[in-house]
């Protein structure tokens, strides 16, 4: 007998020689008999018994599918070393041998048959994977036509046990190389995988559709071609991003929602970028044709449209979709740039507050579906970090079905030149789920693809990937020639019939559906969008997108003048009682003592001072807004103790590692605190934030960057939702932004969070940008986001130094009293005031020590703590009250081409023309003009921050002006 090291009868067969011996245990004649033998005469113990003379003998336990721990495990392991004694005949070694390569060849296709798939549309032949392991053991030479003749194990791809092995492999072959390959054997859980496994195997991946489901999916193809063939012709030339090679997507999404709703899901958030935009509005979330048809011909009085609105493939749209089997599912298609997969993490945002809102605690009612293009799914860093927050506690969101709309091409790029990888969706790798490829020529393998991704995100809880290969039949946008770069390619495409065309004549030649009905079917879907281009053209269907319904009637945009006032006071009692709260923790619960010593004996202390620090404004609003009922929800890196370590909402304790969060002691009613220590991601997590926001309009939605200038990171986010959210879509967010700001010698990466920035994209009152100096106005500031209707996003340079600095307290009386003030004026006389220095953040606090040691009462100093939208005519008022006044500068921390300097300078001249008389010196004291934000040494920014309080003070706008 050969060595045992070299038999087939080696431990690395382990799990089949496993599988027939738990058949064995079931049924001891379903297995052949000469294993039945076998396993007979093994001894029961579990213990293998090896010849003597083998010089290597195997390990004396082989581990089984549980991990060797169970006795199946070793029972298996000892029927090996049984084996190894035996002496069998050489039909029966050859059998063995046989079985061994059949195993071998079933794993593989269940590795490897997606790299023999069957998936260009266009039918060109797949790149040479020769070199790949193991793919070559789904080729028809892997075995002789003898071999194919024989009985075999078939390994559950049959209910039968034994098999022709022709038969099992042409079932293989359908299952794994057809037109669907899946990638799923990566998959460390082994129960998905025997889902998966079972779902395909003994359906050879696909449905019997009946003939009623197969004159539904060509109904859908037709309403997809047809929609897009009508737009071709009555609008000639304008861009569309047609769906024109890819409309297997509309019946694919279609099943979606038939089987999601069939397993209790009711509402669907969608995020794509343009292609097929327009097809998905009308073809699956029932937008009207009339209304896509009098969009492309444009308002009918543009003056009411100037500097506002969208292309028509960004716009958003929300529906009720009915089922065909009875169930109502809520579909919103959230609005988007072109800026490819920004919207991503948007969708998931939404999602989490939906769920978060309605207690879906599961997250089986609502679900995310993303539709990306291939090139941007594997070039766009943004879907990474998407991906990456799939399964983090404060981000998930039960699981988002993924489909790429695999054109083949990215605009006028090869995917020999946009990626790395042999598929697109390689990205999706780092999460543990499936990836189904299907050639979107059949629309029947769609179609069921799309099924069993529904079914299985809704029974997982998990994120599932479909790559649709398809084509673009046309260029990039329609209006340009793709043979330019594409011209082979082309050809093929030009020649091709589509996807419909190519299913009704399949249906035809199955008998199913004559062409007859195929035909009548198609014209009757041009008939119908000829009706509504007749309708359209009659009257106008043009509408603005909707807004303010639902969660939102309460709540309003526009001007900031026209919000009502609000009181954000509290009650002084109801203030002590809170930060009294916030000092203690239960009984027994070991806190760090530095924790100890800096947050809770401090505010114990404060209870007598009634003197607060940052910090406790801070919590102390948050405090109070969950008391009176509203939700409150903070991420970012490290936002649970606070970058500077000042918040420490969540407190650890040290001998047993549970955590108390002291804020969760206040909520009343639905609301909740929620802090979340975010990834390292900025444009991702901000756009999550973003995007929960637009779902929680009664509550206060907060990102934290670690640094302000992280932000950087997030820039399309802050320019493309937050900036323009309401001018382009009529979308109103309350999210606040926590940007750490202010120059403490820290270097160039830690000092600026690009003021500059925020305030070039300030206009029509879109967003508020703030610089608080005191704990009594973040508090004011924070509790007047939530509580007046007005819905603006919220920009606030945060402090650093200013967190801790003795000056920058408040009383207690200042909360209890007082609100918001977006001017702060100094103490002074203004009648004897000859210059007035207007500045935002803590270099007032330079600037006033300075000017009280020289006991000069002609400077005044203005703190203007909002700086838009812009409080022009309280600064107004105040330049008004001083006579004597000739100078009015502006003092900022940042260089010259940073900060807000560029913003006030007009504003200012405004301020000066505004007195009539006595015209006004109008000047800037700072940094000089500087290609970093910020010197990289201590000493430097010292000396800048010394020369720059004596400009202001000393010598006025000697050199500023």
């Amino acid at each position: 007998m050969a060595n045992f090291q070299d038999s087939y009868l080696s431990g690395g067969n382990i799990d089949f020689i496993e599988g027939l011996y738990a058949r064995y245990l079931e049924d001891p004649s379903s297995v052949d008999p000469s294993w039945r033998e076998l396993f007979e005469r093994n001894d029961g113990a579990g213990r293998p018994i090896f010849n003597k003379t083998l010089i290597e003998p195997p390990a004396p336990v082989v581990p089984g599918k549980d991990g060797g721990k169970g006795e199946k495990g070793n029972k298996a392991a000892a029927a090996v070393a049984l084996a190894s004694q035996t002496a069998p005949t050489v039909a029966f070694e050859q059998d063995m041998k046989l079985q061994a390569r059949v195993d071998q060849a079933i794993s593989a296709f269940r590795l490897r048959g997606h790299l023999r798939a069957r998936l260009d549309p266009l039918g060109r032949p797949r790149p040479s994977l020769d070199h790949v392991a193991d793919v070559g053991m789904v080729d028809d030479k892997h075995f002789s036509s003898s071999e194919q003749e024989q009985l075999v194990e078939s390994f559950s791809v049959f209910p039968e046990a034994r098999v022709k092995l022709k038969e099992l492999l042409g079932r293989l072959r359908r299952t794994y190389t057809g037109a669907i390959g899946v990638e799923f054997m990566q998959m460390l859980d082994s129960a998905r995988r025997r889902w998966l496994m079972k779902r395909m195997e003994f359906t050879e991946n696909r449905t019997a559709f009946s003939v009623d489901e197969q004159r539904h999916i060509l109904t859908r193809l037709s309403y997809a071609e047809g929609f897009e063939n009508f737009l071709h012709t009555k609008f000639i030339g304008a861009k569309r991003f047609a769906l024109d090679g890819g409309e297997a997507l509309v019946p694919m999404l279609d099943a979606m929602l038939e089987v999601g709703g069939g397993l209790g899901l009711k509402e669907v958030v969608i995020g794509m970028a343009h292609r097929g935009r327009l097809n998905v509005l009308t073809n699956i979330l029932g937008k009207k044709p009339d209304q896509i048809f009098s969009e492309f011909e444009g308002p009918q009085d543009p003056k009411q449209h100037m500097g506002r609105g969208d292309v028509k493939y960004h716009m958003g749209f929300s529906s009720d979709h009915a089922t065909r089997g009875g169930k109502s599912i809520h579909l919103s298609l959230a609005f988007n740039p072109s800026h490819l997969e920004a919207v991503d993490p948007v969708v998931e945002g939404r999602v989490r507050a939906k769920q978060d809102r309605s207690g879906d605690t599961e997250r089986t009612k609502v679900m995310p579906l993303l539709i990306h293009g291939d090139a941007a799914f594997i070039g766009q860093g943004v879907v990474a970090e998407t991906l990456n927050m799939a399964g983090l506690e404060g981000y998930k969101t039960g699981g988002t079905v993924h489909v790429v709309i695999n054109n083949q091409v990215g605009f006028t790029t090869d995917p020999s030149d946009s990626r790395s990888s042999i598929y697109s969706t390689a990205l999706a790798q780092m999460l543990d789920v499936p990836v189904f490829h299907v050639n979107g020529d059949d629309p029947e393998a769609c179609v069921h693809v799309g099924r069993l991704a529904a079914e299985y995100r809704q029974t997982f809880k998990s994120d599932v990937v479909i790559d649709l290969v398809c084509y673009r039949r046309y260029g990039h946008n329609e209006g340009d020639d793709p043979s330019f770069t594409q011209p082979a390619m082309y050809e093929i495409i030009r020649k091709h019939p589509t996807v419909r065309t190519l299913y009704a004549q399949q249906l035809a030649q199955q008998a199913r559906i004559p062409a007859e009905e195929s035909e009548a079917i198609k014209q009757h879907c041009m008939q119908e969008f000829d009706a509504a281009l007749l309708r359209a053209r009659a009257e106008s269907q043009f509408k603005e997108p909707n807004a303010l319904e639902g969660l939102w009637q309460p709540y309003k945009g526009g001007a900031h003048k026209s919000a009502p006032p609000t009181t954000t006071a509290v009650d002084k009692e109801t203030l002590r009682a809170a930060l009294k709260k916030l000092a203690e923790v239960p009984e027994g619960f070991n806190v760090h003592r530095d924790v100890e010593r800096t947050v809770l004996k401090k505010r114990q202390g404060m209870l007598q001072s009634e003197e607060l620090q940052w910090s406790e404004g801070e919590s102390l609003a948050y405090a109070t807004l969950l008391s009176e009922g509203y939700a409150i929800r903070i991420s970012g890196q490290d936002s649970e103790r606070g970058t500077f370590s000042h918040r420490h909402a969540v407190l650890h304790d040290v001998k047993t590692g549970d955590n108390f969060v002291p804020l969760r002691q206040f909520p009343t009613g639905k609301a909740r605190f929620e802090v979340f220590n975010s990834p390292l991601s900025e444009m991702g997590v901000l756009g999550f934030e973003y995007g929960y926001s637009l779902d929680v309009p009664d509550g206060l939605t907060i990102w934290e960057a670690q640094f302000g200038d992280f932000a950087n990171g997030a820039q399309i986010i802050i320019d493309q939702f937050i900036a323009a959210g309401e001018s382009k879509w009529r979308r109103l967010s309350g999210l606040t932004l926590l940007l750490p700001h202010g120059y403490e010698g820290q270097g160039p990466e830690h000092s600026s969070a690009r003021l500059e920035r925020f305030l070039s994209l300030s206009a029509e009152d879109n967003i508020q940008v703030v610089y608080p100096t005191t704990p009594a106005q973040i508090f004011h500031l924070l509790r007047r986001q939530v509580l007046r209707p007005l819905r603006k996003p919220l920009v606030i340079m945060s402090p650093k130094s200013l967190l801790r600095r003795p000056e920058a307290t408040s009383k207690l009386e200042e909360l209890a009293t007082g609100t918001f003030q977006e001017v702060i004026l100094d103490k002074v006389n203004p009648a004897g005031v000859t210059r007035l220095l207007l500045c935002s953040g803590k270099v007032y606090y330079d600037l006033v020590k300075a000017r009280d040691e020289r006991k000069d009462e002609s400077i005044a100093i203005v703190r203007v703590e909002q700086l838009f939208p812009f409080p022009f005519d309280e600064l107004a008022g105040l330049v008004a009250k001083m006579p004597k006044l000739t100078e009015l500068l502006w003092v900022q921390e940042e260089p010259r081409n940073s900060g807000a300097w560029h913003f006030m300078f007009p504003r200012l001249h405004d301020l000066a023309s505004a007195r009539g008389q006595n015209p006004l010196k109008v000047g800037y004291i700072g940094r000089a003009e500087a290609a970093s934000p910020a010197t990289g040494f201590p000493q430097t920014h010292n000396l800048e921050q010394q020369l720059i309080v004596e400009e202001a003070i000393l010598r006025g706008t000697k050199n500023g002006r």
